[in-house]
């Protein structure tokens, strides 16, 4: 499936680059000193988590594939048009990752790093690793600079990125909690994913009514199609804009299957242009604004190892830096992107040991949903019709050989044909299916283990053939601990190159951003 791009993002890299030249180009040297001193007024931080940079190549090498180029051509890997906006950027760096007290991160205390610049344990928000104090985050502090502040994510909004901005608790999974402080914030936007514990939540964690604190703490909560497009003319200050579709765990879908429902979901893109509205709205633009946006669901669909789904979510997490990127064209001299990742996730890499040097992209193209859809979809249908019949003759070596259904699916919806794999393939995605089907196969439940990490065996089997095939292999269901490109662009982007920890970015930003305290601050 050709997954689709918005379009001013092909043609936005000039656009920005001749208008921030005109700019400069135009002052003096005197007032471009006297500019280049003044902080940026206007911060952007785009987070894809689990994003590093081979998540950046797979994505530019479908990209050129897709657009009738060869991912095996560097003339055609290196056009405008294949490149994604961060790439773009003029201001590169590398950052590390690792937490108090492991080398491989989770994205609490990733997020704890990027927001109040100190390490800690996973699983904790906003607190030292002792658990014992708390902190201020930038966004927190920017607030009280008299900033607004605004909060977009791709899943839900008490998830653990992006409660790091707003929320200090001892555990990532006290979300009552988390959207508590959410509610108490004050900041004037929220958008993205929803809430995975409004209510009904059990002790430890508290158990407000989330929806009741929210309204008496004068937000809006939104979440039709026609609402929230209504904020980009009435936009209105203390707002949290829910996507109307909300796929899994209360997050947005993945783009790849946004076209399933396409008049009830909004792509983080669309999202972030919304942000940006209400944060520039009743003099937002003399306050200036702090504005996350995480792209969560690359995380999520590189834990399934799904390469086509990362994809998909990649282009849309690059699709809302565009639209900071378009800002940036009308504010250069007040205007400052970051966009990183706050780890790897799933070791994907760019290559396989089945196909040597050689990529084959034209190999993914024909798979039209995520790993999530199609469970939730067709395999369920498929499994509710075939697990009677199969699992009486869970031993025999042909079950997925001998149904047609199933050929069919993975045909049609993955684009992978039973007669082009090999023997060893073909075996893989018999005990696979065995599993899925009847919890049972003829492997050792070790090798289950490593070969399916949890997810619906033959789903992620069949992803695995899939990426191999293409050139794209993977490691781990979890996260890795490689180092994270960063990328930037505007006012004080020159502090970002380099190489430094994750804690770093924290300290930059608050420094640039004009907050007198120096990080990490007590709340």
């Amino acid at each position: 499936m050709k997954l689709k791009r918005i379009m001013k993002t092909i043609v936005l890299t000039g656009m920005v680059t001749f208008v921030a030249s005109a700019a400069y180009a135009g002052q003096g040297k005197k007032d471009f000193q006297a500019s280049h001193s003044a902080h940026p007024k206007y911060v952007f931080f785009f987070l894809g988590d689990g994003m590093s940079q081979s998540q950046i190549q797979a994505t530019e090498a479908y990209l050129t594939q897709s657009g009738g180029g060869s991912a095996r051509e560097a003339a055609d890997l290196l056009k405008p048009e294949n490149r994604l906006n961060m790439s773009k950027m003029p201001v590169a760096g590398i950052q590390t990752t690792f937490d108090a007290h492991a080398l491989m991160t989770d994205s609490a205390s990733s997020a704890t790093a990027f927001a109040s610049g100190i390490k800690t344990l996973s699983g904790v928000i906003g607190m030292n690793d002792g658990k014992t104090i708390s902190y201020k985050s930038i966004a927190q502090l920017a607030h009280e600079q008299g900033r607004k502040v605004g909060i977009v994510t791709s899943v839900s909004l008490d998830h653990a990125t992006p409660a790091a901005y707003y929320a200090s608790v001892s555990n990532r999974g006290y979300m009552n909690n988390i959207a508590t402080q959410l509610a108490n914030s004050g900041y004037e936007f929220f958008g993205g994913g929803g809430l995975v514990r409004p209510t009904g939540a059990t002790a430890p964690d508290t158990n407000n009514n989330i929806w009741n604190l929210l309204s008496s703490n004068g937000y809006e909560v939104r979440n039709t199609k026609a609402l929230i497009e209504d904020l980009l003319i009435n936009p209105v200050d203390k707002v949290v804009a829910i996507n109307p579709w909300l796929q899994d765990a209360s997050a947005m879908p993945y783009a790849i299957d946004m076209d399933q429902q396409p008049d009830e979901t909004f792509t983080l893109a669309e999202m972030t242009e919304i942000a940006i509205e209400v944060l520039s709205a009743n003099k937002g633009l003399k306050k200036g604004f702090f504005l996350m946006v995480e792209g969560g669901k690359i995380d999520w669909a590189c834990h399934a190892n799904d390469a086509m789904a990362t994809i998909g979510d990649m282009i849309d997490f690059d699709d809302a830096i565009a639209e900071a990127l378009a800002f940036y064209a009308a504010h250069p001299r007040d205007t400052l992107i970051v966009v990183t990742g706050d780890h790897e996730t799933g070791g994907m890499t760019v290559g396989h040991a089945t196909t040597g040097y050689t990529a084959y992209y034209d190999r993914i193209l024909g798979q039209k949903n995520s790993f999530q859809y199609f469970g939730a979809n067709q395999w369920a249908a498929h499994e509710a019709a075939n697990e009677a019949a199969v699992c009486p003759n869970v031993l025999n070596t042909d079950n997925l050989a001998t149904n047609t259904d199933m050929l069919n699916l993975m045909s049609t919806e993955f684009g992978l044909n039973w007669n082009d794999l090999n023997p060893y393939q073909k075996k893989k995605l018999e005990d696979a299916y065995d599993m899925s089907l009847c919890e049972t196969n003829s492997s050792l439940p070790s090798e289950n283990t490593l070969l399916y990490g949890g997810y619906e065996p033959i789903i992620v089997t069949i992803n695995h053939i899939l990426n191999e095939r293409a050139s794209i292999g993977w490691t781990s269901y979890s996260h890795t601990g490689v180092p994270v490109p960063v990328f930037a662009q505007g006012r004080e982007a020159e502090n970002f190159y380099g190489f430094y920890d994750n804690t770093d970015i924290a300290k930059k930003l608050a420094r640039i951003m004009g907050i007198k305290q120096s990080l990490p601050v007590v709340k």
